[in-house]
């Protein structure tokens, strides 16, 4: 607390590290970061892998090539086709999946994504979703089925901005989406994923958002794990362009500035970004990464994937030996499994005995 008597949450540090007027080089914030990093998690890297389940979605996201009026062939996988995808994820070494769809659809409910999730669960330890917000029952039936997790971006924290974004649907209701969160960790979820899709709207300003997010839930949900992540918006259907610059190197300052200030939340990079940015990040404040990725529903099992574009296009596109080998090149470890099934076991046991309306 402040001498004012306000809850000091750390954004005034954070804003400090994003100011370009900082006196701190881009070179001494990596040196903190790394050191910050290697002393909270070692020299390892986590690993997961996303699957796409469908892409219907009922809302028109003007920067997603999954939006409504996208001519994206649409399709659903089938459970016979998911746990094929499962098995051929598993084969690749894989642990923990991120099972994704588009906003609620007939063809892609809380019942179909629960259903998906038993599914993962015998095949995985760990089993995680981002998919449309839901109700506090809707994700303690995900828990139950095997869920430990929710990521769930709010792509922009200017509510100006992200009404004129989202066209229509669902998503459009800002709120609901903004508190959807706090009612997966309500439910039972162990781990909460935010992020921002850079280049919506102001960086620094977004970045600061994001930040008093995070805090805020922390404050209330101590116990829970949080990850951050940080994609830039990429080529894909509709061909919509940043409306604002984030380069590499604004994008490093704020990957350091965040693991700085927030020294054991876990940071994210996907395959978003190219080869070269994510090895050098490696260890730098970042701490998880996507690899192997498929932005198209279904694609891991050979010849299953869709024609068609996918949600935007992979920079990284380097196979899962290409990318531990280069890890390992630079003396990380990539950690396949940092998760058991029993403790997904005795949160879902948690969940049926003590429910928390």
């Amino acid at each position: 607390m402040n001498a004012s008597g306000e809850i000091d949450d750390g954004s005034k540090a954070l804003a400090e590290l994003l100011s370009f007027q900082s006196l701190l080089s881009l070179e001494s914030l990596a040196q903190r970061a790394q050191a910050l990093t290697l002393r909270r998690f070692g020299r390892t890297i986590s690993l997961y892998v996303p699957l796409y389940l469908s892409n219907f979605c009922s809302s028109g996201c003007a920067y997603c090539g999954f939006a409504a009026d996208r001519k994206t062939p649409r399709k659903r996988l089938t459970f016979e086709e998911t746990q094929n995808e499962l098995s051929a994820l598993k084969q690749m070494g894989f642990d923990e999946v991120l099972l994704l769809t588009g906003e609620r659809t007939p063809q892609a409910d809380c019942d179909y994504l629960a259903s998906c999730v038993k599914l993962a669960a015998k095949v995985f330890h760990r089993v995680t979703i981002e998919a449309f917000p839901m109700s506090v029952e809707e994700y303690k039936a995900l828990v139950q089925a095997g869920c430990t997790g929710v990521t769930l971006y709010q792509e922009t924290y200017d509510r100006a901005q992200y009404d004129q974004l989202h066209r229509w649907g669902p998503k459009k209701d800002y709120d609901a989406r903004l508190e959807a969160p706090e009612r997966a960790l309500e439910a039972g979820m162990r781990t909460v994923g935010l992020g921002v899709l850079l280049g919506l709207s102001d960086p620094v300003a977004e970045a600061l958002a994001l930040f008093r997010h995070v805090r805020q839930l922390e404050r209330k949900f101590w116990r829970a794990g949080f990850s951050l992540s940080f994609p830039r918006i990429r080529p894909q259907a509709g061909g919509f362009q940043p409306l604002f610059e984030v380069d590499d190197r604004l994008l490093a300052r704020l990957i350091f500035a965040f693991r700085i200030c927030l020294p054991d939340v876990e940071l994210v990079l996907s395959t978003r970004e190219r080869a070269s940015f994510r090895d050098g990040m490696a260890g730098l404040g970042i701490t998880k990464m996507s690899i192997a990725s498929r932005t198209t529903v279904g694609g891991y099992q050979a010849g299953a994937a869709m024609e068609g574009s996918g949600q935007f296009e992979v920079s990284d596109e380097r196979s899962v030996e290409e990318f531990c080998r280069a890890l390992r090149s630079r003396r990380y470890e990539p950690v396949f499994k940092n998760w058991d099934a029993v403790y997904r076991e005795v949160e879902a046991q948690k969940v049926e005995v003590c429910p928390c309306d």
